[in-house]
């Protein structure tokens, strides 16, 4: 099989990317989508039977296509992919799925030539690439003293699947996102469970203003990236609010966070003043980090762990933009993010 060419190559086919597809098939730019899943939905499509629409915190619009009623009692997983497979639909995308991108290299030495995309399904070579790869796939495990001893299970939340799978257990969730605190909420109405975290969580007082607070919350993400720094979650940036399942977490006395433990053994966790904690299960909602390991040969990663941006595009290389990334990782950013990449490299195949 000979290599292909397109124009621009999309990476990931969730929120970001669809997004990006839409906006340079307005401009006349011919793409390619790559998608690691068998199915629309992104991410989406894998979450726990039990997150409904009613506990999403948003589905943003795609672009010109409004979110259509949902069902508030649907489990996410199925009411957002088929929404997203409609998207693919009505603007006829073409998704090229599954195809698990292995590497994005240069292809040769000049800094306008083209890259070359290494797929399980052949070889493309492409003027720029949209990477919309997200963080599904690079769950964060932290490395912990004694995990390999524990005798029970180790789970992350990419893992978990129903609340029947942890009846009459103990458990230990550790994490201080929006999934930690949703999980607890849930399985402690099953089973015993202890919530720990790193620092002590931060609860907003008052509702998520987007004009304000979202505004201020993006403008610091984005100076991070700019700077080259590792960016966080956004609720890092946030704190957490009160939602219908915090408060119900609150209201039972399971919303109740300990310190680290200090250490993990056969039958448990050892706590700070050391006592042991027996438990069954340690789930791990402790976040995942981007998904850009295919991304590697183009040395975009420096010495801080980070890749340094302006918008989407990363800096002193127009040919490569990521979405859903750093700043970009909301559903309403993400689809900014998509639109801004589109315009860019517009202009850039414009003047290259």
């Amino acid at each position: 099989m000979g290599v292909e060419f397109a124009t621009v190559i999309i990476i990931g086919a969730g929120q970001a990317g669809l997004s990006a597809a839409h906006h340079l098939q307005r401009r006349g730019i011919d793409f390619v989508i790559f998608d690691a899943n068998s199915e629309p939905g992104g991410a989406w499509q894998h979450r726990w039977e039990s997150l409904t629409v009613a506990k999403l915190n948003g589905i943003f619009d795609l672009p010109g296509m409004p979110t259509p009623a949902m069902d508030p009692n649907e489990p996410s997983h199925d009411a957002v992919p088929r929404y997203f497979a409609d998207f693919e639909e009505r603007y006829d995308l073409h998704v090229r799925r599954p195809v698990h991108v292995r590497s994005v290299e240069y292809a040769d030495d000049d800094e306008t030539g083209d890259l070359i995309v290494e797929t399980d399904a052949g070889s493309w070579r492409t003027r720029a690439i949209v990477n919309a790869t997200g963080t599904w796939q690079n769950p964060l495990l932290p490395a912990y003293p004694g995990a390999e001893s524990f005798r029970g299970r180790q789970l992350h939340t990419r893992d978990y699947t129903r609340l029947e799978d942890f009846r009459g257990q103990r458990v230990g969730i550790v994490g201080g996102g929006i999934s930690a605190v949703q999980l607890l909420e849930e399985i402690s109405r099953v089973a015993e469970t202890h919530w720990y975290t790193r620092r002590e969580p931060v609860f907003i007082e008052g509702d998520f203003m987007p004009e304000t607070t979202g505004r201020d919350t993006i403008a610091r993400v984005t100076a991070a990236v700019e700077a080259g720094q590792p960016s966080g979650s956004i609720v890092g940036y946030t704190g957490l609010g009160w939602t219908d399942y915090t408060r119900a977490a609150r209201d039972r006395g399971v919303l109740v966070r300990r310190p680290m433990f200090t250490g993990i053994e056969p039958d448990g966790v050892r706590e700070p003043d050391g006592s042991l904690t027996p438990l069954d299960v340690i789930l791990w909602a402790t976040g995942f980090h981007a998904d850009i390991a295919h991304l590697e040969p183009l040395y975009l990663v420096n010495e801080l762990g980070g890749v340094a941006m302006h918008g989407t595009e990363v800096r002193g290389e127009p040919r490569v933009h990521l979405v859903g990334f750093g700043p970009s990782q909301s559903t309403v950013g993400a689809n900014r993010a998509g639109r801004d990449a589109a315009r860019a490299l517009k202009r850039y195949l414009r003047d290259a």
